[in-house]
């Protein structure tokens, strides 16, 4: 946990598999922008009992390797933004736990992804993304796919549903946008009625209000962020990944209540994180908020 007064810095959670070089240029970038530390993270889960010493050993192999994944983390990092604050740290213990810790003195923690199916989510002991997007007391950052910067402008999506950590999503998008020098679609997903139930005009007035709402007095905040409201009919999921095709990033809150196992994320959010097409960045609900 960063002292107070201390600039909290950005989390990266490294891994030793070479999976997570976007997401390394990602936090190298932010951190820049932001003029903050960088932290590098990796965890090494702590060895079983072993009579024969194979898990030692075998523990020791994985602190190497990642040791060696830090040092070529910050090397990326270091020849990418040479004035850039770096350090690096090794640590025994679950890496999903440790950087969920780590995300109560961070300013975001980002993440890269192995990609995997969600049964894998569930079974393996790599899973990170999910568990950690669903209980960091930060955003998270997951980089599956680049940034897309050949926009002109460059925009990034906010997905807005009325809820608390909405609000603070439409709040870190607009910030997002404003240090890249981007457009922001704010855009509510209309679940489609069956026809003939609704008239389509009348029912798009409540969520055009939302986005009115939700999105108010933040323009004044940041006069060079173009702002857009959208409302699009269809599967919240689907939807906000086709909008993320050609985004720098999809901002989305965190419905779910974490649960014993970190893995209730929110269907939208974990849905975003297997299809959307940039980086999925997940925001808590503001911590004053009770969480039931």
């Amino acid at each position: 946990m960063a002292p107070a007064g201390a600039r909290r810095p950005i989390v990266l959670g490294v891994d030793a598999g070479g999976h997570g070089l976007l997401a390394t240029s990602w936090a190298a970038d932010e951190a820049d922008r932001r003029r903050l530390p960088l932290l590098m993270v990796r965890a090494v889960p702590q060895p079983g009992s072993d009579r024969r010493g194979l898990e030692k050993r075998y523990h020791e192999e994985l602190r190497s390797d990642g040791r060696q994944a830090l040092d070529k983390a910050a090397a990326l990092a270091g020849e990418r933004h040479p004035r850039l604050e770096l350090a690096t740290t090794l640590v025994d213990g679950n890496p999903g736990q440790v950087l969920c810790l780590a995300s109560a003195g961070a300013e975001l923690v980002v993440l890269g992804s192995l990609r995997l199916s969600r049964a894998e989510e569930f079974l393996s002991s790599s899973s990170v993304a999910v568990p950690v997007s669903a209980q960091a007391t930060c955003p998270v950052v997951v980089v599956r796919e680049p940034e897309h910067i050949t926009q002109d402008p460059p925009y990034l999506v906010v997905g807005v549903d009325g809820s608390p950590s909405s609000a603070a999503a439409v709040d870190l998008a607009f910030d997002l946008a404003a240090r890249r020098g981007a457009a922001l679609r704010a855009v509510r997903v209309r679940q489609s009625q069956p026809f003939g139930r609704t008239d389509g005009l009348l029912a798009d007035q409540e969520p055009r209000r939302l986005l009115t709402e939700t999105t108010a007095g933040r323009s004044g905040r940041y006069p060079d962020v173009k702002l857009t409201h959208e409302v699009i009919h269809g599967h919240p999921v689907e939807e906000l990944a086709k909008a993320s095709e050609h985004a720098l990033a999809v901002v989305v809150g965190r419905r779910g209540r974490g649960g014993f196992t970190g893995m209730r994320l929110g269907s939208v959010p974990h849905g975003l994180l297997h299809h959307a097409h940039c980086p999925v960045v997940t925001v808590p609900r503001p911590a004053a908020e009770p969480r039931g």
